[in-house]
């Protein structure tokens, strides 16, 4: 099965390496996805959602070059919601809840409906490096498989440590080992390394939660979509969400476990993501605050499991479980999962260059939590970039580089390559100076007819792009017109006004 060499590998298969190996394929490029677990594609690891502020702006543009994001996101919504609607136009952001199996489902199927994308359920425990450049990759079972271009999107996966109160143990995720080999391999070949963290909250059962002590927040009256294509249509019906909050018993709760907490007593060094800070970090900077907003957020349109957005933490079990019990409506709650951190690898981007390719390393490319980003969003934009420049460099093409005037995913790329972080990187409007002119409404407009030349985006994208600014021109054209034709009916009037005036 292995004997000829692919044009494109991609090690890992969460939102970068779907993104990534969609591209390379849909490009002509012989493509294989190794991944520890074929069941869990594009799974989603944390919230079960897609979008919001400028992350639903990236998922747009994801669409507008071809990607899936959007695709899948829109078959597979519970809930939409356009935030930022009380701003300006180039604020506004989209994001829907999503169904989480059906998700994961929805990634697969349409992955394997692409011709050149192979796959293989494996861990990747060693890269082939020959004279500065990979050749291929060596997985557990010691299959060699050559390629001329690899592209890591490993997630949390390297090395990954799983903290819960006093406890420690291996894993990329609940239910899952860690993969080792790459960041060794990676350090000899001279790259340098960091270690970051990340949380997640409880999952609990629905079946045992008081609504009635909880706000709904239902989705919009008028949902939207995700995706410029007519394949999608919004929301006919949706499940709500809720929202609940904190109190100062629940946080003396959760104070009474610091000591025990695996981030306040010196077991995690590693840094977390600065916005979205678990439970504990949340009552600890900010001791002012009486309460905090949970939102309780279904994961699907027939499980029981719920998400308690807001409730981050890797606090022990006991301590987790008592202080929820005295958030209002979860007085009786039933865990099905506790909350946890995990600690992981990444290299610091400005290893690499703008089209995610690795400088020390010829035609290897690193994309997703690996480049030290956070978020399904920002993940898969960079796994796009990734799979389409890697598919170019086999191609002998030139590459296929973003600017900042562009794209958020611009903005993205650019930050991480020029400036690197040494925290987990989200994504704002702010970051992006030209976010007056990327809005994410105009993301076909301004990107589907790049991506249609390099080949990605199909002719149907650009015969729709086509149409419509064919017809906005019309209608400006017609407002033109309008004005002219207003503005002589004005004068002329007044101009009548003024000589009968004069001749009185």
């Amino acid at each position: 099965m292995f004997d000829t060499v692919y044009d494109v590998i991609v090690i890992g298969g969460g939102h970068a390496g779907a993104e990534a190996a969609a591209a390379s394929a849909r490009m002509g490029s012989s493509t294989l996805l190794i991944t520890m677990n074929l069941q869990n594609i594009a799974q989603m690891s944390c919230n079960p959602a897609m979008g919001g502020i400028a992350k639903g702006q990236i998922v747009r543009e994801i669409d507008a070059l071809g990607g899936y994001s959007g695709v899948v996101t829109d078959k597979t919504a519970i809930q939409f919601k356009m935030l930022n609607k009380s701003k300006g136009p180039a604020m506004w952001s989209p994001r829907a809840q999503s169904d989480r199996m059906r998700f994961a489902e929805c990634w697969r199927t349409m992955l394997e409906r692409i011709p050149n994308l192979d796959f293989y359920q494996d861990t990747v425990t060693g890269l082939l490096i020959e004279l500065d450049k990979i050749v291929g990759v060596r997985t557990s079972l010691g299959i060699v498989i050559k390629a001329k271009t690899v592209i890591i999107t490993a997630g949390t996966f390297l090395n990954g440590l799983i903290h819960i109160g006093d406890k420690t143990f291996g894993g990329g995720r609940a239910g899952e080992s860690a993969s080792t080999g790459i960041t060794e391999d990676l350090n000899k070949a001279g790259f340098q390394s960091g270690r970051m963290k990340t949380g997640t909250p409880p999952r609990v059962d629905s079946r045992s939660l008081d609504y009635d002590k909880m706000i709904p927040q239902p989705g919009d009256a008028q949902p939207q979509k995700f995706s410029y294509l007519p394949d999608t249509s919004p929301l006919q019906a949706q499940r709500s969400c809720y929202m609940s909050h904190t109190s100062l018993e629940v946080h003396a709760v959760l104070r009474s476990g610091f000591d025990r907490s695996p981030m306040f007593n010196g077991r995690i060094q590693s840094v977390g993501p600065r916005y979205c800070p678990s439970i504990e970090d949340k009552i600890d900077r900010f001791a002012s605050k009486d309460r905090h907003q949970l939102f309780v957020e279904p994961e699907g349109w027939d499980t029981v499991e719920v998400y308690v957005n807001g409730f981050s933490t890797s606090l022990p079990e006991d301590i987790q479980d008592k202080a929820l019990r005295l958030v209002p409506g979860f007085e009786r709650v039933k865990f099905l999962r506790y909350g946890y951190a995990i600690e992981y690898d990444y290299f610091p981007p400005t290893q690499l260059t703008h089209t995610l390719a690795t400088k020390r390393i010829n035609n290897l490319f690193f994309a997703g939590q690996i480049n030290g980003t956070t978020g399904y969003e920002e993940a898969a934009a960079q796994g796009l970039m990734a799979g389409i420049n890697a598919a170019l460099l086999v191609q002998e093409k030139p590459a296929f580089i973003l600017q900042r005037d562009q794209a958020y995913i611009g903005v993205l790329i650019d930050d991480l390559i020029t400036k690197g972080t040494e925290e987990p990187y989200r994504m704002f409007t702010s970051r992006a100076e030209y976010r007056t002119l990327l809005r994410q409404d105009n993301a076909d407009l301004r990107l589907t007819p790049l991506s249609y030349k390099i080949g990605l985006a199909s002719k149907e994208r650009m015969n729709r792009v086509v149409e419509k600014q064919e017809k906005t021109d019309l209608f400006v054209s017609f407002l033109k017109k309008l004005n002219f034709f207003l503005f002589k009916i004005f004068f002329d009037f007044f101009f009548d006004l003024e000589s009968k005036s004069k001749a009185e």
